[in-house]
């Protein structure tokens, strides 16, 4: 196949007006870097591809990672306005700091998904022209041809012992239905009958009305249904739109009862994406998920799943052990000494405060039966608390050794809260109270602005070794301008050390958390070159939406023997 000299296209994904960007320059494939990526270059991008304009932003991770090649265009900066992207200003061919963690995906406009996060219902639409009166038709019911009788089991038996069916039937047209070879209309077949379980029976009917006007609205309850029966009747376009929403849907349900029920859906449907959606949500969001009603009745997969995560945000590890802990003791022997001894297993022990390793063989509810666990870990804990890291097999700070590595953490003092006021910024209306969902700040008290300390490592021996640091939010281009940093979205944070270290061994993984009016993390971004972009939803996609953009910012400092 020939391309031009350089030439762009979209992969890792089954629909064509999406994708990781990817660019055809001097004989060789690669990807654009998400670094000042916004809608104006990826308006320019749909558009040199054929597309009317773009609906939103995503991160190279949606899509997977571009193959090993070369990162071609980074800090790209257009107007909106050229014909193609190479056109646009930025450093040079290949010339970037940028990772392929880093690749940049779009989402050009096709149709129209319209959803309203501030309401449980999000309508789907995808009708492209089609009238209503084909609605009509449906719900008349006129000159039907076709008859699918619904059946699903009640769990009730009748009389004579055997199972009761509820039975729904639905008259609809032959020639609209032709369209779906599930129901095989076209080869003279004048009815079917189509099994489902009682809880989706209630949506089939706003189902197969889609397949006339493709339309439909999805709410919290109907999702799931939807999903399946999209999937199981071939309806491709419907169900992937259905699993883009599950992430929208995702933080209207504070009991975690939905988010469960998501993820045991994933797993029984072998749904990967589904999958990590509901666990990087829930894990952000542990200390509610165990406040939450449906922490006891969380699987032991869904439990290994959140422990495996370095991205889980928990005060600190202490408190994911006292977590597990309760978990266990709630399910009692229906959970095996094994499984149990597993599960603690993969709590952090080295990265329990030393203080706190004191006092777990006296107030554990489980080191009695698990005293090997326990002795062995907290050993390996106190090791990495009084040893300098030379002294430390360097094989253990490995990759595949996470009992090493750091999760969130955002107790004091490696976490401080800034705030935007909404007189200052779009980006800051917030007049709701702060409900301390664990956070444990009051946002009318913070500032854009502070100064706070850290120690320079978690491990005890440097208890006393203080780091400074300045966190800065900024909201337009003279305050960066102020500062003399580049700035090409706001707000944007900016986190500097204001003390420096002489242990090389030490690196910082610092984050800022976007806690959406103080009830759910809905982003963590990584700082890079101190710096943290933060852009809202209308120019990049958050992974779980917010209303109105009303966010707090945590930043929160992690560091880690490297």
């Amino acid at each position: 196949m020939w391309f031009p000299s350089s030439w762009s296209l979209l992969f890792g994904s089954k629909n064509v007006s999406e994708g990781r960007v990817e660019i055809y320059h001097d004989g060789k494939w690669g990807t654009v870097c998400d670094d000042n990526w916004d809608m104006a270059d990826a308006r320019v991008l749909c558009r040199q591809l054929n597309f009317p304009g773009a609906k939103s932003i995503v991160t190279g991770k949606d899509y997977g990672q571009g193959a090993p090649g070369p990162i071609w265009l980074d800090d790209i900066n257009c107007k909106g306005t050229e014909t193609h992207l190479f056109t646009c200003e930025f450093k040079g061919w290949g010339e970037t700091d940028c990772t392929h963690k880093e690749d940049v995906g779009v989402v050009c406009e096709t149709g129209s998904i319209n959803v309203d996060i501030n309401d449980s219902t999000h309508s789907l639409d995808h009708s492209l022209g089609l009238s209503d009166f084909l609605g009509q038709i449906f719900d008349d019911g006129n000159g039907c041809d076709f008859l699918i009788v619904v059946q699903s089991p009640t769990g009730n038996k009748q009389e004579d012992g055997t199972p009761e069916i509820s039975v729904k039937t639905i008259c609809a047209h032959k020639m609209i239905l032709s369209q779906i070879p599930f129901f095989n209309a076209s080869v003279g077949i004048t009815n079917i009958t189509v099994n489902l379980s009682l809880t989706c029976q209630p949506h089939f009917t706003s189902f197969i009305r889609y397949i006339y006007t493709r339309k439909i609205d999805v709410t919290l309850s109907s999702a799931l249904c939807l999903h399946q029966m999209a999937s199981n009747f071939g309806l491709k376009q419907l169900m992937e739109d259905i699993g883009r929403l599950f992430s929208k849907i995702l933080p209207e349900d504070s009991t975690f009862h939905n988010q469960v029920s998501f993820y045991k859906y994933a797993v029984e449907t072998k749904d990967l994406v589904l999958e990590e959606n509901c666990v990087q949500y829930m894990a952000w969001n542990y200390q509610n998920l165990t406040r939450s009603p449906a922490w006891s009745g969380l699987s032991v997969g869904l439990l290994r799943a959140l422990l495996t995560r370095s991205d889980l945000v928990a005060p600190g590890e202490y408190f994911v052990l006292q977590s597990v802990e309760r978990w266990i003791s709630e399910k009692g022997d229906s959970v095996d000494l094994e499984t149990q001894a597993d599960l603690l297993g993969r709590i952090r022990f080295p990265m329990i405060p030393a203080e706190k390793l004191y006092v777990i063989e006296s107030s554990s509810l489980l080191y009695s039966t698990h005293k090997t666990v326990y002795r062995d870990n907290m050993l390996k804990a106190f090791q990495f608390n009084v040893l300098l890291f030379s002294n430390l097999t360097k094989q253990k700070f490995g990759k595949d050794n996470i009992n090493y590595q750091p999760r969130i953490y955002t107790a004091e003092p490696w976490s401080i809260v800034l705030e935007v006021s909404s007189s200052e910024t779009q980006y800051g209306q917030y007049n709701n109270h702060y409900n301390n969902y664990g956070y444990g700040y009051n946002p009318y008290s913070q500032t854009r602005s502070k100064s706070f300390t850290t120690p320079v490592h978690n491990s005890l021996i440097f208890k006393d070794t203080v780091m400074s640091w300045q966190a800065n939010i900024f909201i337009n281009r003279q305050e960066c301008s102020n500062y003399g940093v580049r700035c090409e979205s706001f707000p944007v944070l900016r986190l500097t050390p204001q003390s420096y270290i002489s242990q090389s061994e030490i690196l910082f993984r610092n984050r800022v958390l976007l806690v959406c009016q103080g009830q759910y993390v809905c982003q963590v971004q990584d700082f890079k070159s101190n710096m943290a972009s933060v852009s809202a939803n209308a120019t990049q996609v958050l992974p779980y939406p917010c209303a109105g953009d009303q966010f707090i910012y945590q930043i929160v400092v992690t560091p880690e023997y490297v």
